[in-house]
């Protein structure tokens, strides 16, 4: 027997192999936030850190894609937030990183890392 389409589809019909197939790529496709918030208020630069102005709803620990002028690109995560004012820790430094030519893009995402069983339930403190 033949499934229908999802709600707001044309009135075709999916078999049961057909929507099997529409299941996989809807559960294991990567999902983010759309739209991004994009801004370009850095409002300064030390060490390690970014302050961003005027920022929309930033959560803590959200990870903050950070474009520079000349087309690089750095990756930071979200260490505090007071009002819309949110403090960026850059993992890959902040060197070239200006309030003209930047833009931080906010994925809406935390930091994830795929481990495997033998894992789970162990503690790792950075020593060998």
């Amino acid at each position: 027997m033949p499934l229908e389409a999802h709600k707001g589809a044309s009135p075709a019909t999916l078999s049961r192999s057909e929507a099997a197939k529409e299941h996989v790529r809807a559960v294991t496709r990567d999902y983010r936030v759309a739209p991004r918030l994009d801004y370009r208020t850095v409002a300064g630069v030390e060490g390690p850190l970014v302050v961003l102005d005027d920022v929309k709803f930033p959560k803590y620990s959200e990870i903050v894609t950070i474009h520079l002028g000349d087309g690089s690109v750095r990756e930071g995560q979200v260490l505090e937030i007071k009002g819309r004012r949110a403090v960026v820790q850059v993992f890959e430094g902040t060197s070239g990183i200006d309030n003209r030519h930047c833009h931080a893009e906010f994925r809406g995402d935390v930091l994830k890392m795929p481990i495997s069983e033998e894992m789970l339930g162990r503690a790792f403190n950075g020593s060998v």
